[in-house]
């Protein structure tokens, strides 16, 4: 029995869980697209992993050609609506913006349950389905968030290395000003006192 709800639930996270890299080109947009029925709930969370400073336009339109979301130059996001029509959605990730650094996108497109019209009695017997399907979307989350913390932790470490090398070139650098200033000073002070003799 264990057996059977474990398996059932491990091949729903497989189903739901997609997250995908991609990279976004100077000059240049990634649409990705979902056919879903109407009332579905739809998610999508992304992250900026690498290039420029982090920033990308993102856009969400939907069957009919609204605009459902629209965002410019952010580094990260998490949006959550329901379909309001049958039909495919759109997700476009632009770097119209750069002129010659491409963005590296992590982001998952989360996709729930279409809505259905069942009876009590379905309900009823239905009822361990539900629980399976509450407790594997729970799961998907929390991969979702470790993805996600993944990504920012790789992000802030490669600002702490460049924040370090910048601090040991400059420390570098005043260490040979001051040992320059020190040599010439030295080499001064010596012309200074040197006695010079007429002959």
């Amino acid at each position: 029995m264990y057996c059977l709800i474990y398996t059932v639930l491990f091949s729903y996270v497989i189903c739901l869980s997609r997250a995908y890299f991609v990279t976004v080109d100077a000059h240049s947009e990634e649409c990705f697209f979902d056919k879903v029925e109407e009332g579905t709930k739809l998610g999508l969370m992304f992250e900026i992993s690498e290039g420029g400073f982090l920033d990308i336009d993102v856009k969400i339109v939907g069957p009919d050609g609204n605009v459902i979301y629209s965002g410019e130059r952010e580094t990260s996001g998490k949006f959550t609506f329901s379909a309001h029509k049958t039909g495919t959605y759109t997700y476009c990730f632009s770097n119209q913006m750069s002129t010659m650094t491409p963005k590296v996108v992590m982001f998952n497109m989360e996709i729930g349950e279409a809505p259905t019209n069942e009876s009590k009695d379905d309900a009823d017997h239905n009822k361990m389905e539900q629980m399976i399907k509450e407790l594997s979307s729970a799961l998907t989350g929390v991969k979702h968030e470790q993805e996600y913390m993944s990504v920012r932790d790789r992000i802030h470490h490669g600002i702490n290395e460049a924040t370090n090398s910048r601090v040991v070139t400059w420390s570098i650098f005043e260490a040979v000003v001051l040992i320059t200033m020190t040599i010439g000073q030295v080499y001064y002070l010596k012309r200074f006192f040197e006695v010079r003799r007429v002959v």
